[in-house]
């Protein structure tokens, strides 16, 4: 068998689409997920911390060139090194948003799996039937 056919095989079978259809929902998902964070939920604890804008906390580890402006944008532009912590916070408030649901989504299923296992299916009345003869002629 060739190594293109081998790699046809590989790449059609249901695990590796399935695991390609979970990565591009998973990346669409991930977007969302920025999307409420930098625009929903940063807003409002930065409101309530004192109007912050999280993206633009940094420390600045290098010297600043003359007449450059003391914005994360200008000073990454200007080569300058930054700590840019506010950026982390952000992308760990998008993790634990992220991780958390995920975490009720598993819950969910996990719930619905131990309902199916819990709850048999009722017998069809004629395998009641079928056992009742069955037994009777056991006698």
């Amino acid at each position: 068998m060739g190594m293109m056919q081998e790699f046809k095989e590989f790449a059609v079978k249901g695990n590796v689409i399935d695991l390609a259809v979970g990565v591009i929902i998973g990346a669409a998902f991930g977007k969302i997920v920025t999307s409420i964070v930098s625009d929903l939920i940063m807003p409002v604890i930065g409101a309530l911390v004192g109007q912050l804008d999280f993206s633009n906390l940094f420390v600045v580890l290098g010297t600043v060139p003359p007449g450059t402006a003391m914005t994360l944008d200008a000073l990454k532009t200007a080569g300058v090194p930054v700590l840019a912590y506010g950026s982390f916070i952000t992308v760990a408030v998008n993790f634990a948003i992220l991780a958390f649901i995920i975490f009720l989504m598993v819950k969910q299923i996990n719930r619905l799996k131990r309902q199916e296992v819990a709850a048999p299916a009722p017998l069809a009345e004629d395998i009641l039937l079928l056992r009742e003869i069955r037994d009777s002629l056991k006698k």
